[in-house]
């Protein structure tokens, strides 16, 4: 299947900001509600220890993702371990929740963070969790190269590949948003409005889920991506695929090596 780089609404600049959130905060808690992520916690804790302070970094956040399911499983092992989200639209609201309930564990970034540039005081182990497709292969690239220049590990992580089987879960993504959106919180009025009675959200979601597979880097782009970095020797890299439920995570891991 070929790589297809179309528009999904979530990116462009004039769409609303409360629909943008409103369909955030349902990847947030379908994240959360099933725990998607627990496969990779072994990744992530290879990231972890080759940082410097016990720090993530997560860029691209969305509405925050799986972090609330996935921080109690990595402070098992890591008391100090300290997940700071941001995204270049980010879901102020959602954040707050997130911190307000792992206060000790969780900040946000209140600023809009560009996954290409990240600031130089951001410092820890980077994480982008379903939104590396969002970059054309150049800015993936620049994501890359930024990580080995300024000598932070880095990790990628897609619930879906490109192929017929992910596209399956989209397509039936409207019924899950009209089932699950009672379930989201806070409760707004507005939130139901465009699900039921407009039915917007559906058809977007729905819009935006294909157009993320349709987008999503194979193993052999992500290898070949890899092999083009300069200095891309001076990390050592993990692409691979881990078996979870109830999806499949692609995934790359990189690492500075010790000198």
């Amino acid at each position: 299947m070929k790589r297809i780089h179309a528009f999904e609404f979530e990116d462009l600049q004039w769409f609303p900001k409360v629909l943008r959130d409103f369909m955030t905060d349902f990847l947030q808690f379908g994240a959360n509600t099933f725990d998607i992520y627990k496969s990779v916690v072994p990744i992530l804790e290879k990231g972890i220890r080759s940082s410097e302070n016990n720090t993530i970094i997560d860029i691209a956040s969305g509405g925050g993702g799986g972090w609330l399911k996935l921080a109690p499983h990595l402070k098992k092992d890591n008391q100090n371990l300290k997940i700071i989200v941001s995204d270049y639209y980010p879901n102020l609201n959602a954040f707050r929740r997130m911190k307000s309930k792992l206060p000790d564990t969780i900040d946000f970034i209140d600023y809009p963070v560009n996954a290409t540039e990240v600031p130089l005081n951001l410092k820890g182990f980077r994480t982008l969790f379903l939104s590396l497709h969002h970059f054309r292969p150049g800015d993936a690239k620049v994501i890359f190269q930024n990580a080995i220049e300024t000598h932070q590990p880095i990790g990628i992580f897609e619930a879906q590949q490109r192929n017929f089987k992910s596209i399956i879960p989209m397509l039936l993504s409207p019924i899950s948003v009209v089932v699950m959106t009672p379930f989201i919180r806070p409760f707004k009025m507005s939130r139901l409005l465009f699900t039921y009675l407009i039915p917007i959200l559906p058809i977007l979601i729905l819009w935006d889920g294909i157009i993320s597979v349709l987008r999503t880097y194979t193993r052999n782009e992500l290898h070949e991506m890899i092999s083009t970095l300069d200095n891309t020797d001076s990390f050592s890299w993990e692409i691979d695929i881990v078996k979870g439920k109830p999806n499949e995570i692609l995934y790359v891991l990189g690492i500075p090596k010790t000198k």
